[in-house]
C-alpha cells in the first residue's frame, strides 16, 4: 500500500466524509433502520469542518480520501474524538492508528492532556490496541436505550488526574 497523506479537511470534503462515514458504520453488519437513525450523525457540514472548536484532518491515498478523524475541544484538558472512520476496505491496513497518532498531536497542540472517545462496540478492541482505557458508557445520541462505551486516552506527559 502506498503511504497515506494526511491533510487538512475543507469545507467541500463535507459530503464526502459524510458518505465514507456511512459507509464505514455500515461495514459492521448493522441493518438499514439503523443506519437510517444514524444517518444524522454521520453527517459532517460545512460548517462543522471550519467550525473552531473542531479539527477535522483526512487521510489520503493516491489523492482519494480514504478516512478521517475529528477533534471537538470540550475544555482546556480535553478534547473528543467526534469522529474516526476508515474506508471499510483499508480498515486493519494501520491507518486508524495513524490517525489516532496524528489526533493526540493535534489534542496536544490545542493543550489538551486526554482524549475522550465514545465507541462504537464493534471498535472497543482497536481503542484498547492504541492505549484508551475504558472509564464508563453514555448513551447513543442516535439509537433510543443503546449505551456506548467510553474510553480516555491520556496523553503522554500528562496527569491521569483529570
Amino acid at each position: 500500500m502506498n503511504q497515506c497523506h494526511v491533510r487538512a479537511a475543507r469545507s467541500d470534503d463535507a459530503e464526502t466524509l459524510s458518505d465514507l462515514a456511512f459507509r464505514s458504520k455500515a461495514s459492521w453488519g448493522y441493518g438499514q433502520e439503523f443506519m437510517h437513525r444514524c444517518r444524522n450523525e454521520l453527517t459532517y457540514t460545512s460548517d462543522m469542518l471550519c467550525a473552531n472548536r473542531f479539527l477535522f484532518n483526512v487521510c489520503e491515498l493516491d489523492s482519494k480520501i480514504v478516512a478521517f478523524y475529528g477533534l471537538e475541544r470540550v475544555s482546556d484538558a480535553v478534547c473528543e474524538l467526534e469522529a474516526l472512520f476508515v474506508d471499510p476496505g483499508l480498515i486493519r491496513e494501520g491507518i486508524g492508528r495513524l490517525l489516532i497518532e496524528h489526533s493526540k498531536l493535534a489534542a496536544r497542540s490545542w493543550g489538551a492532556t486526554a482524549i475522550v472517545i465514545q465507541a462504537d462496540p464493534h471498535a472497543e478492541r482497536f481503542y484498547t490496541a492504541v492505549g484508551a482505557e475504558p472509564f464508563g458508557m453514555r448513551k447513543s445520541a442516535s439509537i433510543r436505550d443503546r449505551q456506548l462505551p467510553l474510553f480516555k486516552l491520556q496523553l503522554s506527559g500528562a496527569s491521569k488526574k483529570e
